[in-house]
This record gives structure tokens, sequence and C-alpha cells, in this order.
């Protein structure tokens, strides 16, 4: 027997996953600029992490 709650996340999930890919389909060039600038800030917050780890390990 299928769980009905397991059965229904499945369901929703999956049209989530439908309708998020139409609206990135929709809305290309705006999810592009969004992309790099989630890069940038990823970079950013990674070299911030590196440098202060690196920060502490120096001051060992």
């Amino acid at each position: 027997m299928v769980d009905k709650a397991g059965l229904g996340s499945l369901i929703a999930g999956i049209v989530l996953i439908l309708l998020g890919g139409y609206g990135m389909y929709l809305y290309i060039p705006e999810v592009i600029v969004v992309l790099k600038g989630s890069l940038g800030i990823i970079a950013v917050l990674i070299g911030l992490f590196l440098a202060v780890i690196g920060f502490f390990i120096m001051k060992e």
C-alpha cells in the first residue's frame, strides 16, 4: 500500500518542478542574470570563508 502523504508530496513536487521549468523557459535571460549573480555571491562567500580559515590557521 502506498502512503498517501508520500504520494501527495511526490505529485506536488512533480507539479512544482514542471511549473518551475516552464517559468525558467519563459524568462531565460532573467534566469541567466540571476545565475551569474548567484555565482558571484557564492564566490565571495567561499573566498571569505577561506580567508577566515586561513587567518585562524596562521594564528595557531
